[in-house]
């Protein structure tokens, strides 16, 4: 993508936390009353082992507003502009601090409910505890959005056929896995990916993986747009 993806993890973490003032997106949470929700910039929280964040961390975003039920369950409503460049990471984070070779599993079902407008991908991303790889997974995408660096081929992993991408943004290295086909609703197996990317390409050594993020990278959603986590799940062990 022409934007660097990495920079939203330290700047969730550096950054002030700024208000945006919108309440005007939480009419698009279910009819009762969710569990939490925040229209904060950096707006977090931790539910059922999982951690919630709004995370509205590019140039020139507009509202954005984050509900959930559980940290398996929630929604995000977005008023991003017609313009270039990525606006925001909402998502839901799974922490799992095992090295790949200790993984004896790692996987994770998702289903969704996303716009048929605007510009953004579902995408899982995937961080070492150095945050010095990431690995990004679309399970699909609309609009003008794409990943950073080049082709490397097309691959079946993980009960899914991609298109992979090998990048840098001058601070981490970013693999990104983009399903050949969209999907709403799925199971990934992530570990075999992970097994790949070191093993067969030996594009990285047995880092300690940290987090597992699930959520929607939204470059542009004018007029606001909702989009709906119905249910997630990451477990590995």
């Amino acid at each position: 993508m022409a934007t660097s993806t990495s920079s939203r993890i330290t700047k969730v973490l550096l950054a002030p936390a700024l208000a945006l003032g919108a309440t005007v997106g939480l009419a698009s949470a279910p009819a009762h009353a969710a569990v939490w929700n925040s229209c904060d910039q950096w707006g977090n929280t931790s539910l059922n082992g999982y951690t919630l964040y709004n995370n509205i961390w590019g140039s020139g975003a507009g509202a954005q507003c984050v509900w959930a039920n559980s940290g398996t369950e929630w929604g995000v409503w977005a008023d991003h502009p017609n313009t270039g460049g990525i606006k925001s990471y909402p998502n839901s984070k799974k922490v799992i601090n095992k090295s790949i070779t200790s993984l004896n599993s790692l996987t994770s079902s998702y289903n969704v409910t996303v716009p048929s407008s605007g510009a953004y991908n579902t995408s899982y991303d995937i961080w070492d505890t150095d945050y010095d790889y990431e690995i990004m997974l679309w399970v699909n995408h609309n609009g003008a959005v794409g990943p950073l660096g080049g082709s490397q081929g097309t691959v079946s992993l993980g009960g899914h056929t991609w298109n992979v991408y090998k990048g840098t943004n001058g601070v981490n290295e970013v693999f990104s896995f983009l399903r050949t086909s969209d999907s709403d609703s799925g199971t990934v197996d992530i570990l075999p990916i992970l097994e790949w990317i070191k093993d067969t390409k030996g594009w990285m050594g047995n880092e300690t993986i940290g987090d597992v993020q699930f959520g929607y990278e939204i470059t542009s959603s004018a007029g606001g747009l909702d989009f709906r986590t119905n249910k997630l799940t990451v477990s590995g062990g």
